[in-house]
């Protein structure tokens, strides 16, 4: 989980440079819908606020506060529209997709994901979707909304950091990237349908990116990366753990 202050240590890569490349295009055209995809612990929302910060976008964070973790999907999906209608001031939903049609992009990241980490009494999407087994119809919801509004959806822009997550022992993994066979196919599925950027790593990046935080010898990290794989921010809390 990051926000855009973690970000004063950032090492340029082949997939940022992607990443920034497709929201470039955001500045000048509007009904693009982004995924943004990775394994836990590449960060991804990392490298989307620096890529929008580094484009001077002008960005609308949505935010999921849950109160109850045990909440129905249909609830999960009023509590995101009332926010949203909260922090726009307005009213009614047409209402709040003619206001979020001003903004470059409209962002799903840390503040939906993991709001659990930036405010106190408030649950995240991220801990909803490991105790809910309704997920999926969560998903059908907004596919319902995406064609009941698809006219002003065409005024917008969308970037998702992209995850729906399982939680195996004491490691968590991301269906779109970390099970084989399936991850392949729903991760080709999504590119059909929509622009998908993955964050991944080369291990000599994954090894810059750890240097560039942590004074550490290079054959210790790549020890880690056999075991992690070339997930940084794991990499970086087990060294500092």
């Amino acid at each position: 989980m990051n926000v855009p202050s973690d970000n004063r240590i950032f090492v340029e890569t082949q997939a940022y440079l992607k990443l920034k490349n497709v929201l470039e295009d955001l500045k000048y055209k509007k009904g693009n819908i982004i995924h943004v995809i990775g394994t836990p612990g590449t960060g991804k929302s990392a490298n989307i606020y620096q890529a929008i910060d580094e484009l001077g976008l002008k960005v609308y964070n949505v935010e999921c506060d849950l109160k109850d973790l045990s909440a129905t999907p249909q609830e999960v999906f009023e509590t995101i529209i009332d926010n949203t209608k909260r922090s726009l001031n307005v009213k009614e939903k047409h209402e709040a997709y003619r206001r979020l049609s001003d903004f470059d992009a409209i962002l799903f990241a840390d503040k939906f994901h993991d709001s659990h980490f930036l405010k106190d009494g408030v649950h995240g999407f991220s801990e909803w979707t490991l105790k809910s087994k309704r997920t999926p119809y969560f998903y059908l919801l907004c596919i319902k909304e995406y064609l009941k509004y698809k006219e002003k959806f065409k005024n917008l822009n969308i970037i998702f950091q992209t995850a729906w997550r399982l939680k195996l022992g004491d490691r968590k993994y991301d269906i779109f990237t970390d099970i084989p066979i399936l991850s392949r196919i729903l991760a080709k599925i999504l590119g059909m349908i929509f622009t998908v950027v993955r964050i991944e790593y080369t291990p000599k990046e994954t090894i810059k990116i750890v240097k560039a935080h942590l004074d550490v010898e290079e054959e210790r990290i790549k020890k880690y990366i056999e075991v992690y794989g070339c997930r940084p921010r794991y990499i970086l809390d087990k060294l500092k753990g």
